[in-house]
């Protein structure tokens, strides 16, 4: 796993109302501040990537769909540089990802539906504070495509 990066699992409580889904909380060991909530809408087989903060940490849970999230890791004093890592995330494998300043993320939208990923993140948008590359960008070692293993 990349240095920094947590993976926290996650509850949903069920009953026949429906069901709660818990993200995160103020005494989570993931937690640190609050700067703002937003879901990010991934239509199917679309990719959102690549980009990093400079200081914002991302918190992020998958509501509904399934996504591929991909970290890479290109800080040069990290003991996890040049890695990359998968997670595929949806309500059925709920888990909550915290990504740290300067790692950089993306994902694909993936299965047949629209997904929702919910960002709890520690500050407030702020566009002088994130760097962006194409999704394809030879500078990261990664191929969006589908995987036959």
């Amino acid at each position: 796993m990349i240095d920094g990066v947590i993976v926290t699992p996650l509850r949903q409580i069920f009953d026949e109302r429906g069901k709660v889904m818990h993200m995160l909380r103020e005494d989570s060991p993931a937690f640190s501040r609050f700067g703002e909530v937003y879901f990010s809408c991934t239509y199917p087989s679309a990719i959102k990537a690549w980009h990093l903060h400079k200081r914002m940490t991302l918190n992020y849970a998958v509501v509904h769909g399934a996504i591929k999230c991909v970290l890479f890791d290109d800080r040069p004093e990290s003991k996890t540089f040049g890695q990359v890592d998968e997670y595929f995330m949806s309500p059925e494998n709920y888990f909550l990802l915290t990504v740290p300043p300067l790692v950089w993320n993306g994902w694909k939208g993936i299965g047949t539906e629209a997904s929702i990923v919910a960002n709890c993140a520690t500050l407030s948008h702020d566009p002088a504070e994130i760097e962006r590359k194409p999704a394809f960008d030879a500078s990261i070692p990664y191929d969006w495509q589908i995987q036959h293993r």
